[in-house]
C-alpha cells in the first residue's frame, strides 16, 4: 500500500469516528477525493474488516445511498485523564465505549518528579491487562492541567523532562504507541464539540469546573488553542481583592473563589464552625470523597451545601460576564467534574450576568450543563488521537 493511499484510508476512518453513518458522497467531500477513488478506498476498508455497510441514508428524492460505519472491535485507543490529584486511564474502542473498567489512581502532579514514570508504567499495565494486541492500538491521548504546547508535546507546569524534552515522544518510546497531549480543559471542549452540547455550534465557551476552573474556547466551529496552546486560562483572571494566593503565584485569581477545592475548604470551615448540615467533617480528608459527599447533600436539599455552590457559581458568573462581553458566545457549557452538581450552577451564574454583563450581550447566550459528565476528558483524549490519525507517520 502506498503512503498516500494509507493516509486517505485513515482520513476515512477518522471521519467515520467523528460522524458515523456517512455515505460515499459524504466522504468524497470530507476527504476531497473523487467518487470512484473514495469508493475504492471504502471497498478496501470493508475487505480489511475495518468498515461495514450500515444501511441506507434517508431519501432526499432519489436513490438512497449506502452508509458506512466503523467495526468496533478492530481499533482501540488509550485515553488518559489527569487532574492535579487523580489520574484515570481507559481503553476505548472506536465507538468511544469503555472496553474495560477505568483504572483510577491517586497521582499528585505538583512537586512530584516521579509522576511521569508512574504514568508510563500504569499505561503499560492497562494495555497489558486489556488482553488486546498492542498492534490494535492506534494511539494514546493524554489530558493534563497546566500550560501544554500541543505541537511540541510539552507541559510546562507538570510531568517535565530535562531540557523540555517532549513528553509525548518520551512516552511513545517507552510503550511503542503514538502519544498526543493537550490541556485538560481543551480536551473537554473538544469532547463537547464533537460529541456533546457544542455539536454544530460556531461559538461556545466550555467551562471545566474541577479542582481549578478551566476554559475551552470554540470559535468559528473550531477549538481555539491560541498562539502556543495556552488559551483559556480562565482560572487566573485576577477578579478578587481577597489576598488569597493562587498556585500560579498571583493573588485574587478567579480560582481562589470558585474551584471545587474552595467549596470543600468552605464546607470544612462551616462544619467546624457549627453550621447545620448533613455533612460530616470526617469526610473531608480525601477531596474526591468530600466532593461526592457535598454533591449528595446538594441533591438532598442541604441548605448549607447549596449555599456553597451558589456562592461559587455567582463568582464563576462574574468571570463568564467577561467572556460574554469579549467573545459573545451562543452557549456557555458547564462541564468537567463539577457538572455533576447539575442545574444548581445555572441560577447564580445567571444572577451574576444580570448584575455584571450588558443585557444586550447575554440575552441570546444560553447556559447548559454537559451531557458527557465526569468522563468528558477521557472522551476528549480519545478524540485527540483520532484528530491526528490521518497525520501520523
Amino acid at each position: 500500500m502506498t503512503e498516500k493511499k494509507r493516509l486517505y484510508k485513515n482520513k476515512i476512518l477518522k471521519e467515520l469516528y467523528f460522524e458515523d453513518g456517512l455515505s460515499c458522497a459524504d466522504l468524497c467531500i470530507k476527504i476531497d477525493k473523487s467518487f470512484p477513488v473514495t469508493q475504492k478506498l471504502i471497498e478496501d476498508l470493508v475487505a480489511e474488516n475495518l468498515v461495514a455497510e450500515s444501511g441506507f441514508a434517508v431519501s432526499t428524492g432519489g436513490r438512497r445511498p449506502l452508509t458506512y460505519t466503523l467495526l468496533k472491535n478492530v481499533i482501540y485507543l488509550v485515553s488518559v485523564s489527569m487532574d492535579q490529584l487523580v489520574t484515570k486511564i481507559a481503553v476505548m474502542d472506536i465507538r468511544n465505549n469503555f472496553v474495560s473498567p477505568i483504572e483510577k489512581i491517586v497521582l499528585p502532579l505538583p512537586d512530584n518528579p516521579e509522576a511521569l514514570q508512574v504514568l508510563i508504567e500504569k499505561i503499560k499495565q492497562v494495555i497489558e491487562s486489556s488482553g488486546i494486541s498492542k498492534e490494535k492500538f492506534v494511539g494514546v491521548g493524554v489530558g493534563t492541567p497546566g500550560f501544554v504546547d500541543v505541537k511540541k508535546g510539552i507541559n510546562y507546569s507538570f510531568l517535565q523532562l530535562p531540557n523540555n524534552k517532549s513528553i509525548t515522544k518520551h512516552i511513545a518510546e517507552k510503550i511503542g504507541i503514538p502519544v498526543f497531549i493537550d490541556n485538560d480543559s481543551s480536551l473537554i471542549a473538544l469532547a463537547e464539540l464533537r460529541f456533546g452540547a457544542a455539536i454544530n455550534e460556531k461559538n461556545a465557551m466550555v467551562i471545566n469546573i474541577g479542582w481549578g476552573v478551566g476554559l475551552g474556547l470554540i470559535l468559528d466551529g473550531k477549538l481555539y488553542r491560541g498562539q502556543e496552546g495556552f488559551a483559556g486560562e480562565f482560572s487566573h483572571i485576577p477578579l478578587f481583592l481577597n489576598e488569597k494566593l493562587c498556585w500560579c503565584g498571583k493573588a485574587g485569581c478567579l480560582e481562589t473563589e470558585t474551584s471545587l477545592l474552595l467549596i470543600i475548604e468552605k464546607a470544612r470551615e462551616g462544619i467546624n464552625a457549627g453550621r447545620l448540615s448533613r455533612l460530616n467533617s470526617l469526610a473531608f480528608k480525601d477531596p474526591e470523597i468530600a466532593y461526592d459527599a457535598i454533591i449528595k447533600a446538594v441533591h438532598q436539599g442541604d441548605q448549607f451545601a447549596i449555599e456553597l455552590f451558589s456562592k461559587a457559581g455567582y463568582n464563576i458568573g462574574k468571570g463568564v460576564a467577561i467572556l460574554i462581553q469579549l467573545l459573545n458566545p451562543r452557549k456557555i457549557i458547564l462541564s468537567g467534574r463539577g457538572a455533576s452538581a447539575g442545574k444548581i450552577w445555572q441560577a447564580p451564574i445567571q444572577q451574576a450576568l444580570n448584575e455584571h454583563c450588558i443585557h444586550r450581550l447575554f440575552q441570546s447566550t444560553t447556559i447548559e450543563i454537559s451531557i458527557l459528565g465526569v468522563e468528558a476528558e477521557l472522551i476528549g483524549a480519545a478524540a485527540l488521537v483520532m484528530e491526528n490519525y490521518d497525520k501520523q507517520p
